[in-house]
């Protein structure tokens, strides 16, 4: 996700699905670079730190309720 704009625009259930498809797309990358190395390994922070932004989101969401 390039817009941080973009995630506090989904919905609550949308959130929760694209968190679970980001963490199976981050747990296979990890796999893959124990196996043989990424050639970007700062596509694995960047998955990471999205996941952590949408979850931030989710739960500001969940307190506002």
């Amino acid at each position: 996700m390039k817009n941080k704009d973009n995630i506090s625009a989904l919905s609550t259930q949308e959130l929760i699905e694209k968190i679970k498809e980001e963490k199976a797309g981050l747990n296979k990358m990890t796999l893959n670079h124990a196996i043989s190395p990424v050639e970007k390994p700062s596509v694995i922070r960047v998955n990471r730190r999205n996941i952590a932004r949408m979850l931030t989101v989710l739960n500001k969401s969940n307190k506002a309720k």
